[in-house]
């Protein structure tokens, strides 16, 4: 079988490319690389697209045959969906959107997509199951919930297979201590602990101390990442018998954030330095999973779940490489001025290369005419490329760096 992994570059992807051959299955990679690396993957044929550029989603599911596509090129933090609302919406609806209608094109009918515990919101029930009542609060949350209900109507009506994976917070790294998360990626607890035990950044924050928990802060329900993985593999394995299922991936138990930041200490045996802040928008109190049906129609096991193998291969990871993956060396563009402009509305998902290229060669044209000092931003505005609320908040991410 050949599954066409999505994001199969980023952190969970690049753990269940490792699991597909782990179980004969022959993952091929398309990714943009915003969040990737390519040196995660670096075993496996790897095609560059993006989600948003429907030409290249089709060109990689035209280049060959595949049996089934696993779908992890969602945007996934939760915190900078509340600053960037319109790009989490554009990339992980339109890019989904965009896949969903090019593997249909192309007889493609399996969908095993990478989903989120931030679909329930804050829970009424602990453990929650998959039939607990849907209410996000932030856009990553909500994103994901439509998407769910955009294959569920597609299922109803057209060739399609689904399967929906509902994990909580994963974390660890494969135990080879070759690909883990990268730290640079984002603002994940475990990975800022260490960050903090290794000294790169002065100080750990613990972001609300005030809920209604035994020692004030969030609980959250770690699962490891190969056992995502897995359970990404038999969800394939189990689509055709059960189609167009959803999957809550946890370890029926939870963590507050004190608890794993006291293991942590343990482990690298210093006390790191703690800052406490407030609460983050859109974070729930208390988020831990039942999962019964995983286990039941899937035969998932959780292997490596348990919070000292957690901690310990992510420390593991992370103390072999303190820099996470290499960066990949960013071609200069033509035009003066013109490179990071584009890369940066590129990764906030409101535009792709193309329509920067179009920019870049107005730029030129206009150079040539004795014009050589207008902004791309300016062209992109004037090109209907960008609108204005979208250049004025690429203008406020320059402010934030």
């Amino acid at each position: 079988m050949r599954v066409l992994v999505v994001g199969g570059a980023g952190y969970v992807g690049s753990h269940a490319v490792r699991e597909c051959l782990r179980c004969g299955v022959e993952p091929v990679v398309f990714d943009n690389y915003l969040t990737g690396s390519p040196d995660a993957v670096a075993e496996v044929e790897r095609i560059s697209g993006d989600l948003l550029d429907p030409k290249s989603v089709r060109s990689a599911l035209k280049s060959r045959r595949f049996d089934a596509v696993f779908h992890f090129g969602g945007l996934s933090f939760a915190t900078e969906s509340v600053r960037l609302p319109a790009q989490y919406y554009r990339n992980n609806i339109a890019g989904t959107l965009n896949l969903l209608h090019t593997m249909l094109d192309c007889g493609v009918e399996r969908l095993v997509y990478s989903s989120t515990a931030a679909v329930y919101g804050d829970p009424h029930e602990i453990p929650i199951q998959e039939d607990h009542s849907l209410a996000p609060l932030h856009p990553y949350g909500r994103s994901a919930a439509i998407v769910e209900e955009i294959l569920a109507d597609t299922a109803a009506r057209q060739e399609l297979r689904y399967a929906s994976i509902r994990y909580f917070n994963a974390a660890g790294a494969d135990p080879s201590g070759e690909i883990g998360e990268d730290p640079q990626a984002g603002t994940r607890l475990i990975p800022q602990i260490f960050r903090t035990a290794l000294e790169q950044q002065p100080s750990l924050r613990i972001f609300g101390t005030d809920y209604d928990t035994p020692d004030g802060t969030c609980i959250r329900d770690f699962v490891h990442v190969n056992d995502i993985a897995q359970g990404h593999v038999l969800a394939l394995e189990n689509i055709d018998r059960e189609p167009n299922q959803i999957f809550n991936l946890g370890s029926n138990e939870g963590y507050s954030v004190r608890e794993i930041v006291e293991e942590a200490q343990m482990l690298i045996d210093r006390p790191l330095a703690v800052v406490e802040a407030r609460r983050r928008p859109g974070d729930p109190a208390v988020l831990v999973a039942s999962d019964e049906k995983a286990r039941e129609r899937l035969g998932w096991e959780p292997r490596h779940s348990d919070l000292t193998t957690i901690l310990e291969t992510a420390w593991q990871w992370h103390s072999r490489h303190p820099n996470g993956y290499k960066r990949p060396e960013q071609k200069p563009r033509p035009g003066t001025g013109s490179e990071l402009f584009g890369d940066i509305a590129v990764r906030l998902g409101f535009v792709n290369e193309s329509d920067v290229d179009r920019a870049l060669e107005r730029q030129g044209q206009e150079r040539d005419q004795g014009n050589p000092h207008k902004l791309i931003g300016m062209h992109m505005l004037e090109m209907g490329i960008l609108s204005t609320s979208q250049l004025i908040d690429i203008l406020k991410y320059y402010e934030e760096r």
